[in-house]
């Protein structure tokens, strides 16, 4: 495997003599849009150096994945399985990659409508334009480090972004109270993320 200076990886160093990777870019790069991994049931082929940090970042064998397209590319085949592991797959492989917190990172925000007729739409990093609504609801979860509050939107299949910290600020003006819990309005929906008292983080 080739390094640049900085021990960067570069697109082409996936493809590096003895990766498992070539064959599933290849298959991958045939498809348009996620794919409907929820469909294939290949055998698992093992474990394989990839991770998204917590900043959503791609890493292979600890060093970032600079090509934008090919994290955009991975992220198509991408699939939360029941045991809540991360795999890529295809219709012939499967392979397990780690996960530090959510794989996406969402990090733009549109507001359509006011009040009740409200619609908040969130751009992610790897180009996923997502509605709060029923089947892409918001949460918010603890963190331990913090005592505050984590916004996290479901985007597909079991996979979520953790809202940006610039978002969340942004977010914070359509914030509401009910009762005990705060939360935002969109698509007709009151989506609590937790206690009022608690800090809105992420």
């Amino acid at each position: 495997m080739s390094v640049t200076k900085q021990g960067e990886t570069k697109a082409e160093d996936i493809s590096a003599p003895g990766s498992a990777l070539p064959g599933l870019i290849e298959r991958a790069g045939k498809l348009r849009g996620p794919a409907p991994v929820h469909l294939w049931h290949p055998a698992h082929c093992g474990v394989i150096d990839i991770r998204i940090d917590r900043n959503g970042a791609w890493h292979h064998e600890g060093r970032p994945i600079l090509r934008e397209a090919l994290v955009k590319l991975f992220a198509t085949v991408l699939r939360r399985e029941p045991d809540g592991s991360y795999v890529l797959v295809t219709p012939v492989e499967k392979l397990t990659i780690t996960v530090e917190d959510a794989p996406f990172i969402a990090v733009e925000l549109a507001v359509e409508g006011e009040g009740a007729a409200q619609t908040l739409v969130l751009r992610t990093n790897v180009g996923d334009v997502v509605t709060i609504d029923a089947e892409h609801p918001l949460r918010g979860a603890a963190d331990a480090a913090s005592g505050g509050l984590v916004p996290y939107i479901l985007v597909r299949g079991g996979l979520e972004a953790r809202l940006a910290r610039s978002l969340v600020h942004e977010l914070a003006s359509y914030f509401e109270q009910r009762g005990e819990e705060i939360g935002v309005v969109s698509s007709g929906h009151f989506f609590g993320m937790g206690p009022a008292e608690a800090a809105v983080t992420s």
